[in-house]
């Protein structure tokens, strides 16, 4: 289905939500027609604050709202969905575009299946009744359906169209870019070096693949890497709770901006415990660029300095080589909590792979050489 015909039946004016891969065609298309203008469309941290964004568009002006979201930031929805949006709470009418990664029966990464196999379950046990959509619909479908959704949504529940690979459809493509020289594969690369038989945390997406396909490049092994490969913004609090028990062995994070922003409450905690043996790196290249590249709100957030307010005794920006060698060195002379922004480029090389381990294998090495001292 073309895009335009899905947002026109719709009929909203407003949209919160976080980028996701499935749901390219509406990302782009918003940005397209509305950009960033928050009166229209808000690009939020984590699906709970889109929600929250909804309920207050509702409350102000008696419309309903969408919010956008890959499945697996269901979760991250939950808690004002049933306490808040329910009709048994507010009654807050809300449209919910779910992209379904991890859809049984079609292959998908690892962290996806399991939040694949639930998506339809957890709306329904939600009470939110959801309506799939695959390549097929037509927009007759949709209409229809919109139709039985209205009754609901008068009545302050809330519905849900989930989407199916390739099942809308949008023709822009946008390129985007922020200016900044240095690469991420190749800031990580230096970083990996610099760290040496440290332990390394990383984050979502296209970073722990550039972790990975680099110490394959260097025959290193995989030994010292954790791979976050879902649970978007938890990589701090995983660090954290690694360098609080292991207080001999030094825990490099490598961050993305998305991630430290979906939750950075974890900073707070980061930056109250001052664990010494702890070096926080965010990525920050001001977007999400691995479902798309949608921007960031980090692209006007001065990070170091909500490191420094929250109690990291060294924090900085850089954005050259240069000043990341000089930020790593001093980092590990220092033997402090130390947060370093890195301000890097969008984009990835063609033929970024995966890896070709499995999360259960990943955690018995990083656990099998954390136990060996190695």
């Amino acid at each position: 289905m073309k895009i335009e015909d899905f947002v026109g039946l719709l009929g909203a004016d407003f949209y919160a939500g976080v980028p996701d891969s499935q749901l390219k065609a509406l990302c782009n298309y918003l940005m397209d027609v509305y950009g960033t203008d928050p009166v229209h469309h808000i690009i939020a941290a984590n699906e709970g604050n889109a929600v929250g964004l909804a309920a207050g568009y509702h409350l102000a002006t008696g419309k309903t709202p969408v919010v956008y979201l890959q499945n697996s930031g269901l979760g991250n929805m939950v808690n004002p969905v049933a306490s808040l949006l329910n009709e048994k709470v507010y009654g807050i009418p809300c449209l919910f575009v779910v992209g379904w990664r991890g859809e049984p029966g079609v292959h998908d990464e690892p962290q996806h299946i399991f939040q694949g196999e639930i998506t339809l379950p957890l709306l329904d046990n939600l009470d939110i009744p959801a309506f799939v959509i695959d390549k097929t619909t037509a927009a007759e479908q949709v209409a229809a359906k919109l139709d039985e959704y209205r009754a609901l949504l008068a009545q302050g529940r809330q519905a849900a169209f989930v989407v199916r690979k390739g099942a809308l459809d949008y023709k822009s493509r946008p390129n985007p870019a922020n200016g900044h020289p240095m690469g991420r594969e190749e800031a990580i690369g230096h970083i990996l070096a610099s760290s040496g038989d440290d332990l390394v945390i990383s984050t979502t997406g296209k970073a722990s693949r550039e972790v990975y396909e680099l110490r394959e490049a260097g025959s290193q092994g995989h030994g010292h890497d954790f791979l976050t490969v879902g649970s978007m913004g938890h990589s701090s609090s995983i660090a954290l709770g690694i360098a609080l028990q292991r207080p001999e062995r030094r825990v490099w994070c490598l961050d993305g901006d998305g991630a430290a922003l979906m939750h950075m409450g974890a900073m707070a905690l980061i930056g109250v415990n001052k664990t010494a043996n702890l070096i926080h790196i965010v990525l920050n290249n001001q977007a999400h660029e691995s479902v798309g590249g949608m921007p960031t709100a980090a692209g006007a957030v001065d990070l170091s300095a909500i490191a420094r307010a929250c109690g990291y005794p060294s924090a900085l920006s850089v954005d050259s080589l240069e000043g990341l060698d000089e930020a790593l060195e001093a980092a590990k002379a220092s033997y402090e909590l130390t947060f370093i922004e890195v301000k890097c480029a969008l984009g990835a090389r063609d033929d970024l792979g995966r890896p070709s381990t499995t999360p259960q294998e990943n955690k018995a090495a990083f656990m099998a050489g954390l136990e060996r001292g190695e």
